[in-house]
């Protein structure tokens, strides 16, 4: 009685512990993720048979690094591109904004719905927000952000090591399993690994999807900065569920700068590419590129986007890839020993 209940305690002790720790868990599965995704590019650039600095391979913490570097200048090079036009957008929407409001109060009082003009002090001095408030809100955001930074930088570092020490690191994991299981250890690892870096490919591929078409449908609507916004478009496809309504917001604003109708018809454009995209393209790349089935997108990317959120529909789908194939693994062995015990005879027991 006594083992059990303390056994018990051990377990109740140790699940509290995995959800206190919940967040840094979940940072590591982000890592090992990446780590796995990024495993097959750094294993082809190491064993490259022409390296500039004359060593049969490179070693494997530079090709990390190259990938890093690749990453980290796209990123900023986007970042450069995107960055100046959304600024001077910006100032121009505000220098229109007074004409704007000015136009949309005469039409609500030319209709009775507003009894008399309202300025911007008023707005403010009338509403219910006060500067506690503000403040608390001001700092709430600013934590958000630091935290993001951290773990992003966490996140970053821990790929890196995980990445160079991968071999030391699934030696001593296949060790946890009996010798002659081993061998089909190695051949799931491999069919997971790529099976994440096929869900990488499909993120890229959605992203140039989106990115492509919004730039034809912003070019033909009139838009400005059209290739910035379109790229814009295309990094907002790589964030699930908010990341493509936020990267519609500088695209309609820079359509209400041309004309409010070309902003209803971009708005609308946004919303129908939108529906195609959740419906049709991510179940079908994700489908061909990853091997799992629409359903399973599906409903993979609901349940987690109703666990974790954000994080949750990002992560969805390699987690269901790697479930799929763990599950598959363990149905066929199962069918494996039972197609033995019945192919062996039946033992006879003599009588005298």
């Amino acid at each position: 009685m006594a083992k059990a209940v303390t056994i018990i305690a051990i377990g109740i002790a140790l699940l509290w512990s995995l959800y206190l720790a919940r967040g840094a868990l979940l940072l590591v599965y982000i890592s090992v993720l990446l780590a796995i995704g990024f495993g097959p590019v750094v294993h082809a650039i190491e064993h490259q048979k022409k390296v500039p600095i004359g060593t049969r391979r490179l070693p494997r913490w530079l090709a990390i690094l190259v990938v890093y570097l690749v990453i980290v200048g796209g990123l900023t090079l986007a970042g450069l591109l995107i960055v100046p036009p959304l600024i001077s957008q910006s100032q121009e929407l505000w220098g229109r904004f007074p004409e704007w409001l000015e136009r949309a109060q005469s039409f609500l009082l030319s209709r009775g719905l507003i009894g008399h003009r309202i300025t911007l002090e008023e707005a403010v001095r009338n509403s219910n927000a006060s500067p506690g408030n503000a403040m608390g809100t001001v700092a709430t955001a600013v934590t958000g952000v630091i935290t993001g930074i951290f773990a992003f930088i966490t996140i970053l570092i821990l790929t890196f090591y995980l990445l160079v020490e991968s071999d030391t690191l699934f030696a001593a994991f296949a060790r946890l399993f009996p010798m002659r299981d081993r061998s089909r250890v190695r051949d799931v690892s491999r069919e997971i690994s790529a099976k994440v870096s096929a869900w990488l490919n499909g993120q890229l591929i959605l992203a140039g999807t989106i990115g492509i078409s919004s730039a034809i449908g912003l070019y033909l609507m009139g838009v400005p900065y059209f290739y910035v916004l379109a790229l814009v478009t295309a990094m907002g496809e790589m964030i699930p569920i908010i990341g493509p309504v936020l990267a519609a917001v500088p695209a309609i604003l820079a359509a209400l700068a041309v004309a409010p109708k070309t902003a209803l018809f971009v708005s609308i454009f946004f919303l129908v590419q939108q529906q195609i995209e959740n419906h049709v393209l991510v179940p079908k790349v994700m489908a061909q590129q990853v091997g799992v089935s629409a359903v399973t997108v599906i409903v993979a990317l609901l349940v987690g986007g109703s666990v974790l959120g954000i994080l949750g529909a990002l992560l969805a789908v390699p987690t269901a890839a790697i479930i799929q194939v763990v599950i598959q693994e363990l149905l066929d062995e199962r069918d494996r020993l039972a197609e033995q015990r019945m192919a062996s005879p039946p033992s006879v027991v003599s009588s005298r």
